[in-house]
This record gives structure tokens, C-alpha cells and sequence, in this order.
């Protein structure tokens, strides 16, 4: 990716008072970009706008799943334009929405643009996010904060998760007074333990947060493999199975779930998980990877340095009735939908990045110790402006 010169690019941006940022994201299930708005000073919420979602196309998902783990090349390069003009065009359309539908208010402020995660490997290659925001800077006419990541790592960080500190700006904004944990189910699952005690996210013990082990990603890649289908919708498939004991058992003794966090996963990290299920019949193989997916979270919330209050549960895995229940049974605390506090589950992540696009322009951080286990706290990201020079 073209990095732009953060100091000379982010002038353009309101130093002082709550900005209408507007983020988008493509997470690891590739299913398709979320763009939403959020009013924010990069500390604070103060109220939640319009949101749109693009699915990508057959053949752009292809192209997209065939560049995943790969760090250059034409496939790579293929896919960020892609991502590039998934993103472009959904931001443009939502950026004249608002402006028809909010005539009163001031136009977007600036834009955090996630792009799409191809690779991560952060203790050894790094981090790839294809995708260019100063070409979407330069096309919709508005600053746009991306390359969150590259930063973090550079600094030791895993470089994910990075939604953490928006976490603790909701929890903040929903007035909660006990420790809650936010848990992410998209094609990886991660998970974030929020202490609202704390002043601050930056606070040492305000954050924890890892990613669990593989979520939605295997399930998907075996029914649309076995079924022809994107996913198992409502949990159809895995409702009729039996959970393989032990292919389970197998999976937990992956050396990951051993470690202590801060720590973060690739997409791709678990492929041989539908080896452990090969054998199996479509409705016993999904059911066992839902269960090792409940089963990865159990284990991570034996992390949690008090049992929280509540697990809301965010990202697609959210629609999974069987998922839900596993992750009910297995936990000793209430697990529930993002909705039932008022939250939208499906726009939360790019929620997320219009947050920390604001404090990336204003200089606060965006990952700590706690979060990513980076040395120190680092606001990572890249303002590009309308004009500018790369």
C-alpha cells in the first residue's frame, strides 16, 4: 500500500469537538463491506448515524479468497483493487444519502477505511490490508484515515484486535459500572474484556482483548464446500449433527489456546480443522466446528481477570441459534445478542473504525499492552487528504 505523510495530511481534520466520522470494514468471512457513521471525539460516543452494507460479488469474493495468505503478487494486487472499488462506491452512495437525509448537519468529517485483511503473520511477516485510501480520499473529496495496523506491529503489537478501545467507548455510552465482555464472530472470533471502572481505555487493566481461535470462517468454507451454500443459515446444518468428541479434543490441544494473551490469528490459521472433520457427515461436521468455535471462547474467558457481567455477542456468528446456545451452555455468565443493550451487531467493527479514525487525527492512541500487546500505546494510521502529496 501507498503510505501518505500522516503530518502533512491531517490539517484538514477538526482538531477540537465531536466529528461526524464515517467507517467501513470487510472482515475475514468476506461477505461484503459495512460502512456507518458515528459522532464522536475520539473519547466519547455521542450518537450513531446512518450504516449501508455492499455484498461483494460472487466473482469479486473468488478473487479475494484466492489472494488470501498471499503478501504480493497480481493476485494481491487484483484484490485491492477490488476492495478499492467495493469501498468507493458504497462510501460515495452513503456520503450523498447523508448528506440528502442530515440537510442540517454538517457533511462527514472524515473516513476510516480499514481495507480487507489478505495476511497476517505479525511475528513474522507482518500485517497486509489491501486497499488504497488515498485513492478514496481523492475521489470522495473527504480525509480518509487507513493503514490502522502496520503500526502496531512495527512496535511489537499483534496488530489486532483494534475495535478494543471502541469498546470501551460503548461501554462508556451504555453506563455500564461492571466489567462486560464484547465478543466478535466474524470469520475469526475475538474477544474483548472492558473494565468501565477505568477513566480511560488507555488505562492499564481498563482493556484485555485476543482473538479466540477460528469462528464462522471453517463453517463457511465447509458447507459452501460440501452444500454449495454461504453458510450454515440459522444453524440448519449443525442442528441436525453429533459433536465429534474427539475431533474437539483434538482441536484444543492446538498450542495456541495455550498461550497468554494479547495474541491474534489468521484468517487461514485452523485450515486443518476441516481435515479433523473430514470424515464426518455435513451435519456432524458442522456441528463439531460450531462446537470447537464455543469451545475456543470457553477457554479464552478463563483469561478474563473477573467474570464479567455479560458477553454481548457481535458479528455474523451472532444469527447462529446453535452457536448461541453452545456459547450459553459453556459459559458461566449471560451471553446475548449486541441488540439486546441497543448496539447494532452488524455494523459495530465499522462503527469501530470511524471511532479510531478520529483518534488517530487527533493523536490518541488506538492499541495498548492490554489490546495487542504492543510495547507501548501507539495510535496507528495513515491520514490522507483530498489534494495531498503521497
Amino acid at each position: 500500500m501507498t503510505r501518505s505523510n500522516p503530518s502533512a495530511r491531517s490539517s484538514a481534520i477538526p482538531k477540537t469537538g465531536v466529528l461526524r466520522a464515517l467507517g467501513t470494514m470487510s472482515g475475514t468471512s468476506l461477505d461484503g463491506v459495512d460502512v456507518a457513521i458515528v459522532e464522536t471525539d475520539g473519547v466519547a460516543i455521542h450518537g450513531f448515524g446512518t450504516s449501508a452494507y455492499r455484498a461483494y460479488e460472487p466473482v469479486e469474493r473468488a478473487q479475494l479468497a484466492a489472494a488470501l495468505g498471499q503478501w504480493q503478487g497480481p493476485q494481491v494486487e487484483a484484490a485491492g483493487e477490488i476492495v478499492t472499488r467495493a469501498h468507493a462506491a458504497l462510501l460515495a452512495q452513503v456520503l450523498v444519502e447523508d448528506t440528502e437525509a442530515e440537510a442540517d448537519q454538517r457533511a462527514v468529517d472524515v473516513i476510516g477505511f480499514h481495507g480487507q485483511t489478505l495476511a497476517h503473520a505479525p511475528r513474522t511477516q507482518g500485517t497486509l490490508q489491501v486497499g488504497d485510501g488515498t485513492t478514496l480520499a481523492a475521489e470522495l473529496d473527504t480525509p480518509v484515515v487507513w493503514d490502522f495496523r502496520s503500526d502496531d506491529v512495527q512496535l511489537g503489537g499483534e496488530g489486532a484486535p483494534l475495535a478494543p478501545f471502541f469498546h470501551f467507548a460503548c461501554a462508556k455510552y451504555l453506563k455500564r459500572d461492571k466489567p462486560l465482555c464484547f465478543l466478535n464472530l466474524g470469520g475469526v472470533g475475538n474477544l474483548t474484556y472492558v473494565d468501565p471502572r477505568f477513566e480511560a481505555a488507555e488505562d492499564s487493566g481498563a482493556l484485555l482483548a485476543f482473538d479466540t481461535g477460528p469462528a464462522n470462517a471453517p463453517i463457511n468454507d465447509l458447507v459452501q464446500a460440501r452444500c454449495g451454500q454461504m453458510m450454515d443459515e440459522g444453524g440448519a446444518i449443525a442442528r441436525g449433527g453429533v459433536v465429534e468428541t474427539g475431533a474437539l479434543e483434538l482441536f484444543l490441544a492446538e498450542p495456541y489456546f495455550a498461550r497468554m494473551p494479547p495474541k491474534s490469528l489468521d484468517r487461514n490459521d485452523f485450515a486443518e480443522m476441516i481435515t479433523l472433520v473430514s470424515e464426518l457427515t455435513d451435519s456432524d461436521a458442522t456441528a463439531t466446528l460450531t462446537a470447537m468455535c464455543a469451545a475456543a471462547v470457553a477457554q479464552g474467558m478463563e483469561h478474563c481477570p473477573e467474570p464479567p457481567e455479560v458477553v454481548l455477542v457481535t458479528g455474523g456468528g451472532r444469527h447462529n441459534p446453535v452457536l448461541m446456545e453452545m456459547l450459553r451452555v459453556s459459559l458461566d455468565c449471560p451471553v446475548a445478542p449486541i441488540e439486546s443493550v441497543g448496539l447494532d451487531g452488524d455494523m459495530l467493527e465499522a462503527q469501530a473504525f470511524a471511532h479510531l479514525a478520529v483518534r488517530v487525527a487527533r493523536g490518541m492512541p488506538t492499541s495498548c499492552p492490554g489490546t495487542t500487546g504492543v510495547r507501548a500505546c501507539v495510535g496507528g494510521g495513515v491520514v490522507s487528504v483530498p489534494g495531498g502529496e503521497d
